[in-house]
């Protein structure tokens, strides 16, 4: 066998990925397109620059890229953006990415997405071997969506989201709790939710991008209020199940549901972080909340033919991994804030 093409089942166990803090990585988040057909507000400016196209990595290179962690031990990997599903060939990418779930060494293929071309791609992406998918939608009100979107219509998402349920596929609600403006949905989004039987996560606003402070401070909704609105309500049960990830599940015992809550700011998850995300670029962000990363695509790209250069890369950036994040809302000011927009990190 290649070099380039290694055996991922026999990869050594000392060479799988662990930070300095003795956190396994298991876990990648890989954006293929910095390009999306909305312009959330907390995501993105309005007008975007993006990037030449002659800049992002290609789907072969992104191939070597996932296989050579998935290599090193990753087991999950979540494709993002952007909006992954607007990158031309991107179907063939998940293709390609099944042979590592047929062999084994992939547990988990899934994506996060605006949910805007789901009603096209579903299909194909469960015969990929995506068992499920995260939608990102904060409102269910079409004037709103309009409004934080910029220029996305609601209509196609449920579209989307019911072709997904149809295809077989299980979906996610990922909603950003936002201050003044999807609060008084706190009910209806849960409700929605219980009917369709979709999974719910709660997601804390987070620091990034170029927003003045006081907007940013304005927009924070810290999901301890949030539960407690819940707890009006309906009566939760904090259960002890883990995901890998950053959110805290509880189940509402009136419907059943299961409900994450990911609280960057108001309960940091650090200790148990498992994951790194890389962009389109080739750059490698070990964690979200930090400016600091690492270059893949030089060693990518000066050898086409050998990945090993590739690897011992990604074991150099997972060794410069820091223990958490800076996020800090307290005190009335932005603390820990990242100056690149979400959408060029990954979600």
């Amino acid at each position: 066998m290649t070099e380039s093409a290694p055996s991922i089942a026999s990869e050594p166990a000392r060479k799988r990925l662990i930070d300095p803090y003795l956190r396994p990585i298991t876990y990648l988040r890989l954006s293929v397109t910095d390009r999306c057909d909305f312009r959330c507000t907390y995501c993105m400016a309005e007008e975007m620059t993006f990037l030449p196209k002659r800049d992002l990595l290609t789907l072969e290179e992104l191939d070597r890229v996932a296989s050579a962690f998935i290599g090193l031990g990753v087991s999950k990997l979540r494709i993002t953006g952007g909006e992954p599903l607007v990158r031309r060939g991107i179907l063939g990418f998940f293709q390609a990415m099944k042979r590592h779930l047929d062999s084994g060494a992939l547990r988990e293929l899934t994506l996060t997405t605006n949910g805007s071309q789901l009603a096209r791609f579903a299909e194909g992406l469960r015969a990929a071997g995506v068992r499920r998918v995260n939608v990102s939608l904060d409102t269910l009100r079409a004037d709103r969506f309009a409004r934080i979107t910029r220029r996305g219509r609601l209509e196609q998402v449920l579209e989307g989201i019911g072709a997904a349920l149809e295809s077989g596929l299980r979906v996610k609600l990922n909603t950003v709790a936002i201050k003044g403006f999807n609060e008084d949905e706190l009910f209806e989004i849960t409700e929605f939710c219980a009917e369709k039987g979709l999974d719910l996560t709660f997601i804390e606003v987070m620091p990034m991008g170029d927003m003045e402070e006081a907007t940013r401070l304005g927009q924070f909704w810290p999901l301890t209020d949030l539960r407690a609105r819940l707890a009006e309500r309906y009566s939760l049960t904090p259960l002890a199940e883990r995901s890998g990830g950053p959110a805290r599940y509880m189940r509402l015992d009136e419907t059943g549901q299961k409900i994450g809550f990911i609280q960057p700011l108001s309960h940091n998850f650090c200790e148990s972080c498992n994951r790194v995300r890389m962009t389109c670029t080739g750059q490698l962000y070990t964690c979200l909340g930090q400016d600091g990363m690492s270059d893949l695509k030089p060693p990518l790209r000066r050898h086409p033919h050998d990945d090993a250069p590739l690897r011992e890369a990604i074991r150099a950036a997972i060794a410069l991994k820091p223990r958490g994040h800076d996020f800090d809302y307290s005190r009335q000011r932005v603390a820990g804030q990242t100056r690149r927009h979400m959408n060029h990190t990954g979600g």
